[in-house]
């Protein structure tokens, strides 16, 4: 297969053309490519004996359920960043905090207020004070294509009816509205739940009012945006103006969208710096594992994982890494998994062996590597509520330890080796179940040799590619040349030059 590289850039790229769109400058915030983000959902991560909790609460240890509460809260985070540094972690993404009535607090009540199971407005500021002191970024979950029935200007539409002040703020269709009967609810809903009502972002004033939250929560502190459905307000014109009203609140603050197949149309430089990057993860998954939970990862945005060889993710690899300018490829959110998805352990149907090649990738190739709560030590679960479950902090011996030391080894080469957060990307070979890549160029490079398959197989001759290196995730030397290197089976490698 022909290797393939990027020609390397520096500053801001200039404008140009990709698939048949043309980019405006891109600027995406430099911190984001050297960054480990942790995601965390926060009723599920840590409680903490300084917020008082309502008395209604499943217990910790029982499985999650659809809408009930286990009391996480943001200062539980706040007393387990210890975890979060001893794994390498730099920036954590927050599922949403405002006001709601519901565990993931995707039905927003006040966009203005820290839900007070969470700690209030206090807790958040803790938080962030706090992660900052320890050099942590937090970017905040932004939801604002919809939000709840107990939202004020919804409410009042339900008080008021054709009366309300705010009926332009929803797309109502008729009265009476049916909220909570079952029946077709009278307004637009997101995928047509009545607990969801759509936000109706023609109106100025719900314009002024989700840029205003957007500028607001940056101003108190958080890092960026996490933005939930956002091709659902199909808007670009919105979506330049949040991001010139964020950028001048923070002109390092972090926009990545939820966006799932193709997103060119937003990353063209004027609106959102990434997207959750699940493609890579479908790639990943068809080439390092053998089988999946197909029933539950279709219940998911995943739909369905084909196993692919080395050429076929080679080639996977490629179209992703060239579908975007080169600055956007390297502040992608990379991950396995989410709230949304099965567990990544249960998608790979417990063979750890292909979670641990799964990770070595994810570490490894440009963009800033995520973790889900919790897949550090190896907890599993379904699609939703099976993938939210609560933190088992008081019995680590249920802990996959190995996994933990695995995840917080291929932290601390990412931090060490430059050229796996900023050097370009080359795939040097792909035969069979081997792939060979590098990142960065001269002395400084890295090579990674993955093997996938179930049999030890010959290391692809690589012109160029021979000598002894450091191998960094288990602190070795080894000997590559050609016809007389062979990697064992289900093996990684992160090289570079000996000495170097």
């Amino acid at each position: 297969m022909a290797a393939w590289c990027w020609r390397p850039r520096s500053g801001r790229e200039r404008p140009r053309r990709m698939n048949g769109m043309r980019h405006g400058p891109i600027d995406v915030p430099d911190w984001v490519q050297d960054a480990v983000f942790y995601q965390i959902f926060p009723d599920r991560f840590a409680r903490s004996d300084r917020v008082a909790k309502p008395t209604g609460l499943e217990p910790w240890s029982d499985p999650p359920s659809v809408h009930g509460y286990k009391g996480g809260d943001l200062l539980g985070v706040v007393e387990r960043l210890d975890h979060l540094a001893g794994l390498g972690v730099t920036a954590i993404y927050l599922n949403p905090v405002f006001q709601s009535a519901s565990n993931h607090r995707y039905h927003t009540h006040d966009f203005h207020r820290v839900d007070p199971i969470l700690g209030g407005d206090d807790a958040l500021r803790e938080l962030l004070d706090v992660a900052h002191e320890r050099g942590m970024r937090v970017v905040l979950d932004g939801v604002f294509n919809h939000a709840s029935r107990g939202f004020l200007q919804f409410n009042d539409i339900l008080e008021n009816g054709e009366q309300s002040a705010y009926l332009d703020w929803f797309r109502v269709h008729r009265f009476p509205l049916d909220p909570f009967g079952g029946g077709e609810p009278g307004y637009d809903a997101w995928w047509n739940l009545p607990a969801l009502p759509k936000l109706n972002t023609a109106t100025p004033a719900v314009r002024e009012f989700l840029w205003g939250v957007g500028e607001r929560w940056l101003a108190f502190g958080a890092d960026g945006w996490r933005l939930d459905v956002p091709n659902e307000i199909d808007d670009d014109a919105f979506w330049r103006e949040f991001r010139r009203r964020c950028r001048a609140v923070d002109p390092s603050c972090y926009l990545v969208g939820e966006i799932w197949g193709d997103a060119g149309r937003w990353l063209a430089g004027d609106q959102f710096d990434a997207v959750m990057n699940y493609p890579l993860a479908r790639a990943i998954y068809g080439f390092v594992g053998r089988g999946f939970a197909d029933d539950e990862v279709a219940r998911s945005g995943l739909k369905r994982l084909t196993q692919l060889d080395a050429p076929g993710f080679a080639a996977a690899l490629t179209g992703l890494l060239e579908r975007y300018p080169r600055a956007i490829v390297h502040a992608q959110l990379n991950l396995l998994d989410s709230h949304d998805t099965p567990r990544a352990r249960t998608i790979l149907r417990e063979d750890v062996g292909a979670l641990r090649l799964a990770y070595l990738l994810l570490f490894t190739l440009p963009g800033a590597p995520c973790i889900y709560y919790g897949d550090e030590i190896g907890l599993e679960g379904g699609h939703d509520p099976g993938c939210r479950n609560a933190m088992p902090w008081s019995d680590e011996a249920s802990w996959d330890r190995s996994l933990l030391d695995w995840l917080g080894r291929l932290a601390a080469v990412r931090r060490e080796l430059a050229a796996l957060r900023r050097g370009d990307t080359a795939v040097l070979a792909a035969e069979g179940e081997v792939l060979v890549f590098s990142r960065g160029r001269g002395p400084e490079a890295v090579v990674v040799v993955v093997n996938a398959g179930s049999t030890a197989a010959a290391v692809p001759s690589v012109a160029g590619l021979g000598g002894r290196f450091r191998e960094w995730t288990e602190g070795s030397e080894l000997e590559l040349g050609e016809g007389r290197t062979t990697i064992p089976a289900r093996a990684g490698w992160v090289l570079s030059a000996a000495g170097s």
